[in-house]
């Protein structure tokens, strides 16, 4: 019995592993997905489009870029662009902050919205 509970526990861990390794997203394949963000947003220059450049968007607040006129509800929101925001935001922008300009639709397959967020990870700089 307690060789039987061992391998269920060691069996949900390795479950829960694999689950963490799925949910991290592709930079390369990001960087694809990013082109349909590309006529409105910014990744490599401080300068925005439609809408507000992306450089450093991993750990901003949300409706801070300076010069840029965002919605009432995004410039008030609070919300710190990380991981979790970031992936409810792009699945539907309209949804997860009702008011928003941005007219995207979203991305709709969660492995897309994944690797578009390891691309904006992988072009955080420290400075």
């Amino acid at each position: 019995m307690n060789f039987k509970l061992t391998s269920l526990a060691s069996a949900v861990v390795l479950a829960m592993m694999a689950t963490g390794a799925a949910a991290e997203g592709d930079a390369k394949k990001g960087a694809k997905v990013y082109k349909k963000c590309k006529a409105c947003h910014d990744v490599k220059k401080e300068k925005n489009k439609v809408g507000p450049h992306l450089v450093n968007i991993m750990g901003r607040t949300a409706g801070t870029i300076e010069g840029f006129k965002y919605s009432k509800v995004m410039a008030e929101s609070g919300i710190v662009w990380d991981e979790a925001n970031l992936d409810a935001f792009l699945t539907k922008p309209k949804k997860f902050m009702k008011g928003t300009k941005m007219s995207f639709p979203g991305l709709k397959k969660e492995k897309q919205r994944q690797d578009l967020i390891a691309y904006f990870k992988s072009l955080q700089s420290d400075g």
